[in-house]
């Protein structure tokens, strides 16, 4: 059986997200609450468990959300390579 395009680009997104499990990583998405940074802390088939330090509601940060991977629009990990994530919170 052939892999269709978009099993094969959900396939090597699951992989990369599964890759970077305990690195941060910042994610726009096509529902509310729309932004997300965070820590990867697994993956349970194709849903990101993230430990969410900032999102655009300042009252849902500091849980952990589970987003689906098709809602994912953007997103960039931190993997030692290239620019950090801002930490958006006044320390």
């Amino acid at each position: 059986m052939v892999q269709s395009f978009n099993d094969k680009k959900e396939e090597g997104i699951i992989h990369y997200f599964r890759k970077n499990i305990g690195r941060r990583a910042f994610m726009l998405t096509e529902a509310f609450p729309f932004m997300f940074i965070g820590k990867i802390k697994s993956l349970v088939e194709d849903m990101v468990v993230l430990d969410v330090e900032t999102t655009s509601v300042p009252a849902l940060e500091g849980k952990e959300w589970t987003v689906h991977i098709h809602s994912i629009e953007v997103f960039y990990i931190e993997t030692g390579i290239g620019a950090k994530i801002p930490h958006l919170k006044d320390s």
